[in-house]
């Protein structure tokens, strides 16, 4: 059959041979099992006369790798039996336009993953708080007050934006810095924009763990991605940065209502980062499945279960 993905640009930049991302071993899997897989980004959306498009280019594999022919290709969203909605954020106003392309897919002839209209309604940090009592204690606010009540509160804190990814302008505070009232105006833009603060965890020197799932299931592997760069957070997918974890049965128990709880609002596929037990943000965008990572520490072929669950879907959809 015919699928369509909807990656990020800078994926498209790099597509062939970067088997870091999640899409690489999806793509691939899925060109194995004999169907035609296309690529495309968010600019190569288009709406005509009430229908939904999209230029793209269609992948195919060799010798490990995938590659993509440069021939563009129009076609009709509904054209396709799936797509994968994947693109990375930051969430702004073009990622949001490109959800409301797909308003106009019909979902009977097409099954989108996950759903953009989910994706649009969910924010990564902020609907967190569905799970509250599972997060750090925090606060959303744009309010230079109500931050600085918070720091004398719980002496460190981190400050989030809450539309960026891949730690992007997440940074700390503790009581007392001579940049406090400067760094509250920067991350609110002067009190006119909403972020995230949460009480800092200390054990997040040692990064957070991965917890990923499928549908309703909590997968039994994860990883913890560790701080790098000189950074208190996670912000570069290598090797060196990326170690075997292990998910007790405590905490798989503790997150199946987060899985199932997701799968309703229409969020199968979907990754936890967490600190010492505490969910820090909730990853529904793109969410790596650090496959090539899994599949090293766990001597698994992750990719195989994580197809099998699409195409399952799929299945029951139609």
């Amino acid at each position: 059959m015919d699928i369509l993905f909807v990656i990020d640009r800078l994926e498209l930049k790099y597509f062939e041979f970067n088997n870091l991302v999640t899409n690489f071993w999806l793509i691939r899997e899925l060109l194995r099992n004999n169907n035609n897989v296309y690529i495309t980004t968010i600019d190569y959306l288009s709406v005509i006369s009430g229908k939904a498009y999209t230029h793209c280019f269609k992948s195919f594999e060799k010798d490990e790798n995938i590659y993509y022919e440069k021939d563009e290709i129009i076609k009709l969203i509904n054209d396709f039996k799936l797509v994968m909605f994947r693109p990375d954020p930051p969430v702004d106003i073009d990622y949001i336009n490109a959800t409301y392309v797909f308003d106009f897919v019909d979902r009977n002839k097409t099954m989108i993953l996950n759903d953009p209209k989910a994706i649009r309604n969910f924010n990564e940090k902020l609907h967190a708080l569905y799970f509250s009592g599972l997060m750090p204690e925090n606060i959303v606010t744009s309010s230079k007050s109500d931050i600085i009540n918070f720091l004398n509160n719980h002496e460190e804190i981190v400050l989030k934006p809450l539309n960026g990814c891949f730690g992007s302008g997440v940074m700390t505070l503790k009581k007392g810095d001579k940049n406090t009232a400067v760094i509250i105006n920067t991350m609110t833009k002067n009190q006119k924009q909403l972020i995230m603060v949460q009480k800092y965890i200390p054990k997040a020197k040692f990064g957070d763990k991965r917890v990923m799932f499928l549908g309703d299931e909590v997968l039994d592997v994860c990883v913890q991605k560790l701080p790098s760069n000189n950074d208190f957070k996670f912000n570069e997918h290598c090797d060196a940065n990326i170690v075997k974890a292990e998910l007790s049965e405590e905490e798989k128990e503790k997150f199946i209502p987060v899985a199932r709880k997701l799968n309703t609002l229409g969020l199968p596929m979907a990754g936890l980062d967490v600190i010492d037990g505490k969910i820090i943000e909730i990853n529904i965008t793109s969410p790596c499945y650090f496959i090539k990572e899994v599949n090293n520490y766990f001597g698994c072929s992750l990719e195989k279960k994580i197809t099998n669950f699409i195409l399952s879907s799929l299945q029951v959809a139609v």
